[in-house]
């Protein structure tokens, strides 16, 4: 069994990892971490998440979890996960990362800490948008030059960030492909009399409502004909089952630095 913990077990994304790792039988729960503050400190994280008594408590105490871990599952916010990887990841402690909003800076401090411990980071551990990033690969340069580009996600009212995660990390495949440099190809909505759209430009348009869980569509526009590839999510359930399967690719990985890519042998 992988002794599995959950960095920010109490959220509505670590509940749903939390059913996810009781109900897999290669991972076993041995960790709930919350922050010091939080008002459910103590209760059982099996409770919150809507199953039986797991006898794991949520606790404030990063060191005692990654000592008792294998692996620490982190869907949190950037000032969470990276002390905690500066932790974990020395202490031989393998990590799957799903934070959304990671800079430049921080990619780059966790493959350095990936040296010691493997790491699974991706912006989305989605089986299906995984093998959307893969086909955007491919589509990209086989259209060329004559296919406009344009990003389109939706997500829930409740989102603090724009783009998605998901869509820059299309974006930077869309651009790599293309040969462009996503941070200065990128053309993040349009308004005004911004003129015609030019070649070397990928639109990025982010769109919030409701209670979506995460839609994501890739429009390749040509002249008389257009191709749209999509990926639309209804549960956060499919997140984590994604970050289940990745835990248990790091059980046997080399330290390093990988993504879903390599968790679903999409390389």
């Amino acid at each position: 069994m992988i002794r599995t913990a959950v960095v920010g077990a109490a959220g509505r994304m670590g509940r749903m990892l939390v059913k996810e790792i009781v109900n897999s039988p290669a991972l076993e729960l041995v960790g709930a971490l919350e922050y010091s503050e939080c008002p459910l400190l103590g209760q059982d994280a099996g409770t919150l998440a809507g199953l039986a008594p797991t006898g794991v408590l949520l606790t404030a105490d990063r060191e005692a979890v990654a000592a008792a871990s294998d692996v620490l599952i982190d869907f949190t916010f950037p000032q969470v996960t990276m002390p905690m990887a500066e932790l974990a990841l020395p202490l031989g402690k393998a990590m799957v990362i799903g934070t959304t909003g990671l800079t430049t800076d921080n990619r780059a401090r966790l493959r350095e800490l990936a040296t010691q411990a493997p790491v699974v980071c991706s912006t989305n551990m989605s089986v299906g948008v995984n093998l959307l990033f893969h086909l955007c690969a491919e589509v990209a340069p086989l259209l060329g030059e004559d296919f406009d580009i344009e990003v389109v996600e939706m997500h829930h009212n409740q989102k603090k960030d724009a783009p998605s995660g998901t869509a820059v990390t299309l974006g930077e495949i869309l651009a790599k492909a293309r040969g462009l440099d996503y941070d200065k190809d990128t053309r993040h909505g349009r308004v005004g009399m911004v003129g015609a759209r030019t070649k070397r430009e990928i639109g990025m348009h982010s769109l919030r409502g409701g209670d979506v869980v995460g839609d994501h569509t890739v429009i390749f526009a040509g002249d008389g004909e257009r191709i749209e590839l999509a990926h639309k999510a209804s549960s956060r359930a499919t997140f984590a089952r994604g970050a289940v399967r990745a835990a248990q690719f790091l059980a046997t990985a080399k330290p390093g630095f990988y993504d879903m890519q390599d968790v679903l042998g999409l390389r």
